[in-house]
């Protein structure tokens, strides 16, 4: 069970979200595919769904979010945080990916315990998001939600149509802490590997700022502490 550190700019959930997934789904030989909270923006494209025989089912709480986004994909509305899912959804998956979608899950462990039970013996559940202790996302947890939507908007600006801002519980959002593990693994997962990534780019506005943060980043690289990533993505398998 690798644990491993690196810094920000080698985070998967943005750029390089569509390269990571596909070597996941490659590496593990994954058919059927559902990408949680995809929304209006599906991470892989439609063009490489077809050419690479996937069934690629995206979903999302909302019918309006599902509507925004491209016809080709099969489209579920699900909450896998909901006390109940439905029956016919369980074992139908080879794989559960989402990216920046579990900081904004309110109950961590139904969750993932949803996650679980929607996989086949053998599926992966392969997740990119941001974790409670990094700066930024403890005063996006703790701040009045206007308050935040002000920093967001000084900070991090974003297409409010297609990029929206979702309330975030950080429920089960930390980085590769034993007793993380431990949680994953009481569900049942084999935790495959679990990284935490230190730094966040929030800070680019004031650029002294954020030379003080890649300096702490770095730091923090040579002598980690996972309780202080900014972000964390995981891969966890449900055993055959």
């Amino acid at each position: 069970m690798p644990v491993r550190y690196d810094l920000v700019g080698n985070f998967p959930g943005w750029g390089m979200a569509q390269d990571y997934f596909r070597s996941l789904i490659a590496t593990h030989g994954c058919r059927r595919v559902l990408e949680v909270g995809a929304g209006a923006n599906p991470t892989l494209p439609p063009k490489f769904v077809q050419a690479a025989g996937l069934s690629y089912v995206i979903s999302d709480l909302s019918a309006e979010e599902l509507k925004k986004t491209n016809a080709a994909f099969e489209q579920i509305v699900l909450d896998l945080s909901a006390q109940n899912i439905d029956p016919a959804l369980s074992g139908t998956f080879d794989c559960v990916v989402s990216r920046m979608v579990a900081e904004h899950v309110s109950n961590g462990q139904r969750y993932h315990k949803n996650v679980y039970k929607v996989l086949r013996p053998g599926g992966i559940s392969a997740q990119c998001f941001s974790t409670l202790w990094g700066l930024p996302f403890a005063a996006n947890r703790l701040l009045p939600e206007k308050a935040g939507n002000i920093l967001q908007s000084i900070f991090a600006q974003r297409d409010v149509y297609f990029n929206g801002k979702f309330k975030a519980y950080y429920s089960w959002s930390r980085g590769p802490t034993n007793s993380m593990i431990r949680r994953f693994e009481r569900i049942g997962f084999e935790v495959v590997d679990y990284t935490g990534y230190f730094g966040h780019n929030y800070y680019l506005r004031l650029p002294w700022l954020h030379k003080l943060e890649s300096r702490k980043s770095k730091l923090l690289l040579r002598y980690p502490v996972p309780q202080l990533c900014s972000y964390a993505t995981f891969v966890l398998r449900k055993p055959e």
